[in-house]
């Protein structure tokens, strides 16, 4: 009888669905999982003629499994306190790759391997834009995103220096004032710099800004490197010189670095003078240079559009890469691999890569990861439907049975 193919459909139908379901529940926890659905589809592949006008007769011939759709809506963001985790929220997928293998994942419980690069949990390397000198070009070709502690920053000689001091108009001629600064030379050595300050007449200031002797190889007393006057208006605002003082430079420096050429910046970003004279007890509140000794790597983040952001032991942040996100034309088209990861095909088209949050595509939340997007009321529910129809199938395949028996026995009779 050929009508034990259609309830032999639907117990197959039936059965693949609760799999999927089982499935769905055994990643419950899964860092980035996304719920699954079986799409069915009528069979109608038997035609018995026409009726009398000419409309068709179909006997139906079961039901078949005819999609398996893919739930990609965000999963839940829960914080770990792990720098190297991320959580993609929104569109797209993270690029990972395994030798010449790229695949696609929304887990982002990544961690670092013993070369200091970014990896899933079964190895694959996180895939980016590469970093130059904290600079990210998103022209280059994707690269791992290395965050190896011995990264290291190499130093950049001080170019220019700003001091916020205050100088004591009631000390009266003959009073004095110094205050260090702290540069750094083109071999990241710190070099320590004195600023004195005497007062010479009313509203009027000499400076001799100088370097220990050691310093450059000498002996004996601080060598002086610049001079000057600073004469102020009758409110304690300095009128002269303004801007910058230029031209202070060092040469000779005693560990071999190349000689420093050094501005003073007079203003503020406002354009305001930084020195004052003020009755008010001399001293200085802050100072600023540009300058930077070698650094080496102690922490990073991840910013929102990707970027790995690296401090380093000499105060700088520099960005040590970008993270990359691809998002596809058609994601219901992609390819299961197995550990959470996906495989583009000819259905989801190319992978468009770029950065997140631009285009479209989601943006990132470092020190944490997405959840799986798997609700355990609505696969219960869904398994209680599933159930109830492998035993409408199971029950219509028993009463087939049984009437073929009968037959059998009348015949046989």
């Amino acid at each position: 009888m050929s009508g034990f193919s259609i309830p032999l459909s639907g117990l197959e139908s039936t059965s693949q669905s609760l799999n999927v379901i089982a499935n769905n529940l055994a990643n419950l926890n899964t860092d980035g999982y996304k719920d699954e659905t079986l799409n069915f589809s009528a069979i109608f592949n038997q035609m018995q003629g026409t009726s009398g006008n000419g409309d068709p007769i179909q006997t139906g011939s079961g039901v078949q499994v005819s999609a398996t759709s893919s739930n990609f809506t965000n999963g839940s963001v829960t914080s770990t306190g792990v720098a190297s985790n991320m959580a993609l929220q929104g569109n797209g997928f993270f690029v990972v790759q395994n030798g010449s293998q790229t695949d696609y994942t929304r887990s982002g419980n990544f961690t670092v391997n013993s070369l200091g690069q970014l990896t899933t949990t079964n190895g694959e390397l996180v895939m980016g834009y590469p970093a130059t000198n904290g600079v990210v070009s998103t022209s280059e070709t994707l690269a791992p995103i290395s965050v190896d502690s011995s990264s290291t920053v190499p130093a950049v000689a001080s170019t220019t220096f700003q001091m916020s001091t205050n100088l004591d108009s009631s000390g009266g001629v003959g009073a004095t004032f110094s205050t260090p600064i702290t540069v750094y030379d083109s071999l990241g050595t710190s070099q320590t710099l004195s600023v004195q300050y005497t007062n010479t007449a009313a509203n009027t200031w000499s400076y001799s800004i100088t370097i220990p002797a050691a310093a450059t190889g000498g002996t004996g007393n601080p060598t002086s490197i610049a001079s000057g006057t600073l004469t102020f208006d009758q409110n304690g605002n300095l009128k002269t010189p303004t801007g910058t003082v230029t031209g202070i430079k060092i040469s000779g420096l005693a560990d071999g670095a190349a000689d420093m050429d050094l501005t003073w910046n007079l203003d503020n970003t406002s354009g305001n003078p930084t020195i004052t004279q003020q009755d008010s007890a001399s001293a200085t509140s802050t100072t600023t240079q540009n300058g930077y000794g070698v650094g080496t790597l102690t922490s990073y983040s991840v910013l929102p559009d990707g970027t790995v952001q690296g401090q380093f032991s000499n105060d700088q942040t520099l960005a040590l890469g970008q993270v990359a996100v691809a998002n596809f034309a058609n994601a219901q088209g992609l390819a299961q691999s197995g550990q959470s990861d996906y495989q583009a095909t000819f259905a989801s088209g190319a992978a468009v890569v770029g950065q997140a949050g631009v285009g479209g595509d989601g943006t990132i939340t470092g020190g944490a990861v997405e959840g799986s997007n798997v609700d355990l009321s609505t696969e219960f529910a869904n398994m209680i439907v599933a159930q109830q129809g492998y035993e409408a199938n199971a029950k219509a395949l028993t009463t087939l049975d049984q009437i073929s028996q009968a037959t059998i026995q009348m015949m046989t009779a």
